[in-house]
């Protein structure tokens, strides 16, 4: 049985593992076991001025400057589903962004007037670029 310490999304697990079968130069499947964890504290409640629930393959993010709608994380613009003047309210889907080989939906937070696009298709974009405007 040997011990290692590997890291997943930032988290450090200690594991151990056991070699099952073949020689020791061709080893064979091995099992993994990460002992449980004490359970983390509940996260703090977001303020719905400043963040929206994700549903799946939604993406909450965060109104920078009033209105204007940021990017959550780095990607590629694949549509926009709204253009200047149209009129919103919160949960209408303003830009399908991919990130990760996933689309996630980039939802309005605040109801108003899309006053201006940022973004264009195919764009590639980082985390708090301005994606849309509303006011």
């Amino acid at each position: 049985m040997r011990k290692f310490r590997i890291k997943i999304n930032g988290e450090v697990y200690e594991v151990e593992v056991e070699e099952i079968g073949g020689p020791p130069c061709m080893p064979g499947p091995v099992s993994v076991y990460v002992p449980p964890q004490a359970p983390e504290a509940a996260p703090p409640v977001p303020t719905p001025a400043s963040m929206i629930v994700a549903a799946p393959n939604t993406v909450s993010f965060t109104l920078g400057d009033a209105g204007v709608v940021t990017s959550p994380m780095p990607g590629v613009i694949n549509d926009i589903r709204v253009k200047a003047g149209d009129e919103v309210k919160p949960g209408d889907v303003l830009v399908i962004l991919e990130a990760m080989k996933m689309e996630n939906q980039i939802k309005a937070d605040i109801a108003g007037t899309v006053k201006e696009i940022r973004v264009t298709k195919g764009q590639a974009v980082n985390s708090g670029d301005p994606l849309v405007v509303i006011n």
